[in-house]
């Protein structure tokens, strides 16, 4: 099976294609990612979204915490749960970590966080990882319901310079324990891959060294393959960017634009297989434009991508 999709559309084909119903199955409680910025573009995410989708606020550096706000604000009052990112490196001490959490919550009802290092080489101040901002215990105190942090089935050179995986395991050993004590939810957030096999085998080893945190598997949402590889070294995705590459010597393949169509399929089809396979959601990076992607979904998530107001 090939790793990636390059769709091109029929000309002559009329009515919607029929729904691979694991695909359907599998896309249920779908997240979506966006930024102030691009949540800006889209003038009502009720006519692209299911209802109750969890909403993802990326937060990069130099963005200000009150366009964040304004932005969970504005998806809060048209229904979507929000979860904001927290990017330890960006936080220069507690006292701004909770004012953060007291805007989220005062103005737009925040209870869920994703807490992660951040992609900054030098920390803005006294944090430098997602644990050091899980041990202040502001997120509990402030009751936070549910809370996420990163995973890597590729690894991370910014955890394991080397490439390796050591570094990363212990963390999620770490953060497995501390969501044994903590009253909120927690699971996986993944960056995004493009191969089925090895997201499959990651999740599986997380087993098997005992991590029962749930995996949301990243997923790039349809783009150009410019886009992903631009993306995909700006995240150091390695072995999916070595797979992209290697599409783009294809002149061919190189205009026609990536769906995430085969991966999801391979990956529900083990998840029907396999019911307790512990990836329990898909979380789309809107690489290609949230419309782009939320259009995908509703083509091939059948019942579980109805947007709201459709529904």
């Amino acid at each position: 099976m090939a790793l990636l999709n390059f769709k091109k559309r029929d000309a002559g084909s009329t009515g919607p294609a029929p729904v691979n119903p694991h695909v359907e199955a599998f896309l249920k409680g779908y997240s979506i990612e966006v930024m102030p910025r691009t949540a800006e573009k889209v003038e009502s995410f009720r006519d692209l979204l299911p209802e109750g989708t969890r909403v993802y606020i990326a937060h990069i550096e130099g963005t200000p915490i009150e366009d964040m706000v304004a932005t969970a604000a504005r998806l809060a009052r048209e229904g979507y749960p929000v979860m904001p990112h927290f990017p330890a490196r960006i936080i220069r001490d507690k006292a701004m970590l909770a004012d953060w959490i007291a805007r989220y919550q005062g103005e737009a009802g925040v209870d869920q966080a994703l807490l992660l290092a951040g992609g900054v080489a030098k920390p803005h101040g006294d944090f430098d990882s997602s644990m050091q901002l899980l041990e202040t215990g502001e997120f509990d105190r402030a009751g936070f319901t549910r809370l996420h942090v990163a995973g890597h089935p590729e690894g991370n050179r910014d955890i394991d310079p080397d490439g390796g995986m050591k570094l990363v395991e212990e963390a999620l050993q770490w953060k497995q324990k501390f969501s044994e004590r903590t009253d909120a939810d927690m699971a996986l957030a993944t960056q995004f891959a493009f191969d089925a096999k090895p997201i499959i085998a990651w999740a599986d080893r997380l087993r098997a060294a005992g991590i029962t945190l749930p995996v949301h598997i990243g997923i790039a949402g349809p783009a150009k393959l410019q886009t992903l590889i631009k993306f995909a070294i700006a995240c150091g995705v390695g072995p999916s960017l070595k797979v992209l590459q290697k599409r783009a010597m294809d002149v061919s393949k190189l205009l026609l634009p990536y769906e995430p169509t085969e991966v999801l399929a391979e990956l529900a089809a083990h998840k029907a297989a396999n019911p307790d396979f512990n990836i329990e959601a898909v979380h789309f990076f809107p690489l290609g434009g949230i419309k782009t992607n939320a259009t995908w979904a509703i083509e091939n998530g059948g019942s579980s991508a109805v947007p709201a107001n459709a529904s």
